[in-house]
């Protein structure tokens, strides 16, 4: 454990002496100085992370002190020892910035506490910055992988517009990513340090998404019964996806292109505007051009929606990254489920770029998983795939004229059988939503029990 490194500054010997030989006995790592010019010179030249001051010194005040250590050093935090009587003091240091004061007298345990308090303030807000850097780290376009012109292009798109609050329309089918790119551009944006907020409009029916989107006040309806706050407020200053905004209600969409032009809405049940300042991604896998002809989606919020449009390419046109991607998953999930890595035969990496993926590097990632987790051989071959793998090649090279539809159906079957039937589960593999999954077993006929 490293214990922090304290300075004392005080003009007192035997007052100084005393506090660092309490602290060191703590475990603490003392620096000492008698005057305000030692004290500023110790914590430009040195990593202290507590100082100790008193409030008269020889050559200034210890007041004045804290602002010009909090420029040199502004995760440090400062106690200040003032004289009994002297509790305004303690006040006014307060105010300027310091952690907390301590009158001369005090027992010795109160000195040992108040540092120990300053001492986990310090461990919380560096476990913080930490987590912090964690989550920056793990939604940024670095973590993106693929050596493909297509997907090397949506990057560059997307870093160019990260920074503005321009709306951005992320197109591309199931489980390219859709999300992981708007996490990637809000968290590479000078909204990074604000919420990012997330709703699939599939997964409501109109009037929820629209209380989830929105928000209510009481008495708006049956059963409001307190003030509720929307997805918009939630995410004011910072960024809001709407997933598969193509399955949102006519009415809705009329909502949130008056948001999208003013920044103001009236939620149900109130009679004042609300503003919010938000960035909107929104995503789908739809052709909304051919939703609009069929009246199913406004043209005007479309034209607003895609000022910026970035097409992210499904996994059968990036086959020169589907090794590239399994390797990484091979090596995430080994590591998760603390197995060694396998060797891998060159058949299994033939087998998976000759297969068409219908769900796309989510469903590479689902089979590497499910892979990683049963074997228990030395040597992964293609004999480890399922048999998708081989059924649909056949088809393929059978019938040249096999469309996309058929693999999309072929795939939920296939999900379907392995998750006995239980589409809640189904869906969550597939990566949509219930009443999506519901939408397509009615468009291909297909009866789930």
């Amino acid at each position: 454990m490293r214990f922090n490194k304290v300075l004392i500054i005080d003009d007192e010997p035997e007052l100084r002496n005393l506090i660092k030989r309490l602290l060191e006995l703590e475990g603490y790592f003392i620096l000492t100085a008698g005057t305000t010019v030692e004290g500023l010179d110790i914590v430009k030249n040195n990593d202290v992370d507590i100082v100790v001051s008193d409030v008269r010194l020889p050559d200034g005040n210890g007041l004045d002190l804290i602002p010009l250590i909090k420029k040199q050093s502004p995760a440090s935090e400062i106690i200040i020892l003032t004289a009994y009587g002297k509790i305004e003091d303690g006040v006014k240091a307060i105010k300027a910035g310091a952690f907390d004061y301590i009158v001369k007298g005090d027992e010795d345990n109160k000195l040992l506490l108040v540092v120990k308090n300053a001492h986990d303030k310090i461990k919380m807000s560096n476990r913080i910055s930490h987590l912090e850097k964690n989550i920056l780290s793990k939604y940024t376009f670095d973590n993106i992988t693929g050596n493909s012109h297509l997907i090397i292009d949506a990057i560059s798109v997307a870093k160019k517009v990260a920074n503005s609050s321009t709306p951005i329309l992320l197109v591309g089918e199931t489980g390219t990513g859709k999300e992981v790119f708007a996490q990637s551009i809000h968290f590479e944006s000078d909204r990074k340090n604000e919420p990012f907020v997330a709703i699939n409009c599939s997964g409501f029916a109109k009037d929820l998404l629209e209380s989830e989107m929105f928000g209510y006040k009481a008495g708006a309806f049956t059963g409001a019964v307190k003030n509720k706050k929307g997805l918009f407020e939630e995410a004011d200053k910072g960024t809001l996806f709407l997933d598969e905004i193509g399955d949102m209600d006519l009415a809705l969409q009329a909502k949130l292109l008056r948001v999208l032009e003013n920044n103001t809405f009236i939620k149900p049940g109130d009679t004042k505007e609300t503003t919010v300042d938000v960035r909107i991604i929104a995503a789908t896998n739809k052709d909304l051009k051919k939703l609009i002809d069929d009246g199913k989606f406004r043209d005007d919020l479309f034209f607003r929606i895609s000022v910026i449009q970035i097409i992210l390419p499904p996994l059968r046109k990036r086959i020169g990254d589907i090794k590239i991607l399994a390797e990484i998953f091979i090596k995430i999930f080994s590591n998760k489920l603390n197995k060694e890595i396998p060797r891998i035969d060159e058949s299994f990496y033939n087998r998976l770029t000759k297969y068409h993926f219908p769900g796309n590097t989510r469903e590479l990632k689902n089979v590497i998983e499910r892979i990683i987790l049963l074997n228990d051989k030395p040597i992964i071959s293609e004999d480890e795939l399922p048999k998708d793998f081989f059924e649909i090649e056949n088809q393929i090279n059978n019938s040249a004229q096999t469309s996309l539809q058929d693999l999309e159906k072929k795939y939920i079957i296939s999900v379907l059988k392995s998750t006995n039937y239980k589409k809640i589960e189904a869906a969550e593999i597939l990566g949509i939503g219930l009443t999506t999954l519901y939408r397509k077993l009615n468009e291909y006929n297909l009866n789930a029990e």
